[in-house]
């Protein structure tokens, strides 16, 4: 039998027209009828993620999207503070398996077809039971768990654009070959890139689009990442492509659709928003004083974009957002398949146009209840699973490389006094951050260095001092904790900056000064401060920078060690890619780690007293 996806990339290779033809359908406008019918009405009492068209009473086709983002290869549940989703213990690719195979028999009783979707990250920044396997365990659960189509995201990218293909083509990894044994047949699911487009070709590198059929009326889908993804991935991965414009791509593809007869659209979007309030805790399907990126994205879109499954912020929201001339329902899921989105919508069979969306977020359960309104623990305060929801098929597929990796994951490396965490102070610094930079100046004094510094969005989880699955005793790390803590797999590089240039590449964390669009903090090593006020100018944000006490002197050189994703200017960080005297440590950024957990002395969490803010 035919997987799914084929019907929809059987009409797609029906629709290629010259690139001239599709700016002139961009921007071709609506009639006043359609614009009268995209006109949106809330439902009472539905709002914020409800909404109706307005379209006249008649034949409806009626479905559900199931959708999720950002899982990041969670084949297992999370730990530590991140195990629960506002009180309940949630995720684990088995129980993520369950609920999808529960909403789905529910919309079947009540005769609506289910289509399961993403919006990026799936895989990359993975924990070690799917990255040892170069994200392949991960490609297969999603195959098992039933997912159509999804975007990319910019973690799809962490191994390059070929490494991408492959996940989608099957293949064997090209130095590591097939590792289970059992070859990799790559994924079901369609990946959609409609804005990652090939320098060379003037293309997309994996189909802009796919075409679901309901009951005969089709629904159109289009997938991007954010335009943002070449400042924060590795640039040695990503050089023959450029990333393109959310809304102009978006509705290029949208307007093509729509001229083949596609009128009910859905993007797929790697980029979102967030909920802002902190009391009370807003629910998983609110909306609280909504930002984001994605709020003017989707002022661009074409109202035939009723819904936008959206990603990247790892936050949960369920919203009704206004489009070009009407709303479009918006949602995410939060991260690593605590939540699954459940959308149910209608189709006018008459004009082929969503009639209604809503959406809710559906927690993830995998706990065990107490009967007292909260979940069992066992003696080491871990939360219990419940077998009575596991997906035993997907579960079956998660053990074999569970069994494969566990040697290397309980494997106990280093000892810490108590709980690090990544969360950083007013200052921007963080306990995990400092732990990290003085790890990787350790791991690199042979190459002369003297400091260290590391980017915040390269740090994934806490250290929890806890025993965790691995059974080993309270305060010791294992392998597989301290991969979950850095992920990548980066390179670890010194190069010498005067201090002049080191002073620039700190005031490169702030928006304004060297092209930054996005405040970031590197984490510093020990000995080296520095002082930033808030209130001056971009360019003059940086004073009173020493080393050991002694001033930085601006003519004076320094060696100073990063991970190659900086040093090759990810994170907007260009400033850092000077490859003078660049010289590379043996192995990657968790070896330094590693190695500094294991030094001998309990590692104690970071004091984040290095720098210092003003203003």
């Amino acid at each position: 039998m035919d997987h799914p996806r084929r019907s929809g990339r059987a009409v797609l290779r029906h629709l290629a027209v010259p690139a001239l033809a599709l700016a002139v359908i961009a921007t071709l406008p609506m009639t006043r009828s359609e614009q009268a019918q995209a006109a949106p009405q809330y439902l009472p009492g539905m709002a914020p993620a409800a909404v109706s068209y307005g379209l006249p009473a008649g034949p409806a086709v009626k479905g559900q999207f199931l959708s999720y983002n950002d899982f990041h290869g969670a084949i297992d549940p999370p730990g530590g503070s991140g195990a629960v989703v506002n009180g309940t213990p949630a995720g684990g690719v088995e129980y993520l398996a369950t609920y999808l195979r529960n909403l789905r028999s529910q919309a079947a009783q009540e005769g609506r077809s289910t289509l399961t979707v993403g919006a990026g990250d799936l895989i990359g920044a993975s924990p070690l039971v799917s990255a040892a396997f170069h994200d392949e365990p991960t490609i297969e659960l999603m195959n098992e768990v039933g997912l159509q189509v999804s975007s990319v995201g910019n973690h799809e990218f962490d191994e390059g654009v070929d490494e991408l293909i492959r996940m989608q083509r099957g293949g064997c990894h090209p130095v590591d070959g097939c590792q289970d044994g059992d070859g990799f047949g790559g994924a079901k699911f369609s990946y959609l890139a409609a804005n990652t487009i090939n320098k060379k070709t003037g293309l997309p590198i994996l189909p802009p689009i796919d075409i679901k059929f309901v009951k005969g009326v089709p629904v159109g889908f289009v997938g991007l990442t954010l335009e943002g993804t070449a400042g924060i991935v590795n640039p040695a991965g990503i050089q023959n492509v450029r990333f393109a414009n959310e809304v102009e791509t978006a509705n290029k593809w949208g307007s093509l659709l729509k001229l083949f007869g596609v009128k009910a659209q859905v993007l797929l979007l790697h980029q979102g928003g967030q909920q802002n309030a902190s009391d009370p805790v807003p629910g998983v399907s609110d909306c609280t004083n909504f930002t984001g990126p994605v709020v003017d994205i989707v002022k661009g879109l074409n109202p035939e974009f009723g819904l936008v499954v959206s990603g990247h912020t790892h936050r949960f929201y369920s919203c009704t957002l206004p489009n070009a001339k009407g709303s479009s329902v918006v949602t995410s899921a939060g991260t690593n398949g605590q939540l699954v989105t459940d959308i149910d919508y209608s189709i006018d069979r008459r004009t082929g146009r969503f009639a209604e969306i809503s959406a809710k977020n559906v927690v993830v359960e995998n706990g065990v209840p107490d009967g007292k309104g909260g979940w069992q623990k066992d003696a080491n305060g871990v939360f219990l699973k419940n077998p009575d929801t596991v997906d035993p098929k997907a579960k079956k597929v998660a053990d074999k490389y569970r069994t494969a990796v566990a040697p290397i994951a309980n494997r106990v490396v280093g000892t810490i006094t108590g709980d690090i965490v990544r969360t950083a102070g007013a200052n921007g610094e963080s306990p995990l951050g400092d732990v990290i930079a003085d790890g990787q100046l350790a791991w690199t004094k042979n190459n002369g260095a003297q400091i260290a510094l590391m980017n915040p969005g390269g740090i994934r989880a806490d250290f929890d001092a806890e025993a965790s699955a691995g059974g080993e005793p309270d305060g010791k790390v294992t392998y597989g904790e301290a991969f979950t803590v850095q992920p990548f797999n980066n390179l670890v590089v010194t190069q010498t900056f005067t201090g002049a240039q080191l002073k620039d590449v700190l005031e490169q964390q702030f928006v304004g000064f060297g092209g930054q669009t996005t405040q970031r903090i590197l984490q510093v090593s020990a000995g080296f401060t520095y002082t930033w006020t808030s209130t001056a100018a971009p360019g003059s944000k940086v004073s009173a920078m020493a080393l050991n006490g002694t001033p930085i002197d601006p003519a004076a050189t320094y060696r100073v060690t990063t991970n190659d994703f900086l040093a090759n200017g990810g994170d907007g960080f260009t400033n850092l890619n000077v490859k003078v005297d660049r010289t590379t440590a043996p192995g990657f950024d968790i070896d330094a780690l590693v190695g500094y957990l294991g030094a001998g002395t309990p590692v104690a969490p970071g004091l984040a007293n290095r720098i210092t803010k003003a203003g």
